[in-house]
């Protein structure tokens, strides 16, 4: 029988992604999870504000979730995915697609974040191959994240992430995201650059997260696409965060006009219970990979690919996406952050409160520079734990961004518990 805490062992034995294993606290053993709540193993229960990294959309341990992800666990767990099929990986892509902007036609399924950006990238170089007219340079935005992989690294703005491997990156083209004062320059910059040459331009829609939860302008974006699909520049859409409700709508995309050629997704995409990537397309950039000649084949897949657990567990979440009482759920949440960010305005320790859709988020004025790197992280989450209120930093920014079951009363505690680290800051 074990005797030591579920923290404690974990020191023994395992190594946490973007810790530094010396100086961090130990983790919190962790058991079980209701709604908003996980419990630990002294069952304290903590309000998960960030939705355990942005994944969890209706909850931990939802019950539908749960009891569909179980059925199929007794009927089919995995088949390989290349020259055979399965009815949960059919019926999602059925399911998803009316979701998602009205070119969408082909669902490539990988299993997470940033394996479906390699796939997009993937997509939108051989396309241009496949075409007979080979394009390779990329574009993307200052200050982006699109994942860890080194596809995804070399399209992700240089910083603390990407750092030591800098060198060993694809070279990409980066711009700022758009202003109604910058939008001229952004797209002289692209002119001078030889946008025919430019195979696809990779994007976060108006919602840069691992970056800063950097909010920009709709009106100012929207002229970018055009120009770049009137230059025939592939538009990659990385809805991984903004995707099922995050920004207010199902996709963040849904704010803009110029339609996407390829989306990815994940994160939201099960509802938080297991592993799944998407990558879709429109018929053309699928069409130019039909051939008799195997070379134009799109080499790329994984062991895991179209998982049926994980599909079940997508369409289960969609069940509940798709129910209106989500719809009304985001908006209650939106109006209680709209509440709170008129009082945040009012403090001085704190600058450029923001809000779009279900995320709230702004920074703590530091005598340091902000970004990942501010030292007021760690405090900050050492504050917040001992709230027993899940609120993850970056850096000196804090955000809230719950799942849509969130009580008005966790909220409260989660506005209560910010409240107090004004008190403790002014």
């Amino acid at each position: 029988m074990q005797t030591s805490s579920l923290s404690a062992r974990d020191l023994d034995v395992i190594w946490h992604p973007y810790t530094q294993m010396q100086t961090a606290p130990a983790p919190i053993g962790i058991v079980r999870g209701e709604g908003a709540l996980l419990f630990d193993e002294n069952n304290n229960s903590y309000i998960d504000a960030t939705s355990s990294w942005w994944v969890n959309i209706h909850g931990h341990a939802h019950p539908h979730i749960a009891q569909q992800l179980a059925a199929q666990a007794l009927q089919l767990e995995h088949c390989i995915f290349a020259g055979y099929t399965h009815p949960p990986a059919v019926h999602l892509a059925e399911r998803l697609l009316p979701l998602l902007p009205a070119n969408q036609r082909r669902v490539f399924y990988s299993d997470n974040g940033s394996t479906a950006i390699e796939v997009a990238l993937k997509m939108a170089i051989q396309y241009w191959d496949n075409k007979g007219t080979p394009k390779h340079k990329i574009l993307a935005f200052h200050n982006a994240y699109h994942g860890d992989t080194f596809g995804a690294m070399s399209v992700s703005g240089r910083s603390v992430f990407t750092r030591v491997f800098d060198d060993r990156l694809f070279d990409v083209q980066f711009i700022e995201v758009p202003t109604a004062e910058n939008i001229s320059q952004i797209i002289n910059n692209i002119i001078a650059l030889q946008p025919e040459d430019i195979a696809a331009f990779v994007f976060e829609p108006l919602l840069q997260g691992s970056g800063g939860m950097v909010m920009y302008d709709a009106a100012a974006f929207e002229q970018l696409l055009q120009f770049c699909a009137a230059k025939n520049i592939l538009l990659i859409a990385d809805e991984v965060m903004t995707g099922f409700g995050r920004t207010g709508k199902n996709f963040a995309m849904e704010y803009l006009q110029t339609p996407p050629d390829i989306v990815c997704l994940s994160k939201g995409l099960t509802g938080g219970t297991m592993a799944l990537g998407v990558t879709t397309s429109t018929a053309a950039i699928y069409e130019a990979f039909l051939s008799t000649d195997k070379l134009k084949t799109l080499f790329h897949g994984h062991s895991f690919t179209a998982n049926p657990l994980a599909c079940t567990a997508a369409l289960a979440s969609l069940d509940l996406f798709t129910d209106p009482a989500c719809a009304a759920n985001r908006e209650r949440i939106h109006e209680k952050h709209a509440a709170f960010l008129k009082e945040l305005f009012t403090y001085t320790v704190i600058k450029n409160p923001r809000l779009l859709g279900t995320i709230l988020a702004f920074e703590i004025v530091t005598a340091n520079a902000d970004g990942y790197t501010n030292a007021l992280a760690d405090e900050l989450h050492r504050f917040f734990r001992a709230k027993r209120v899940m609120l993850r930093p970056l850096g000196n920014t804090l955000y809230i961004l719950p799942p849509y079951c969130i009580t008005n009363e966790q909220l409260e505690e989660v506005y209560n518990s910010i409240r107090e680290l004004v008190a403790t800051l002014s």
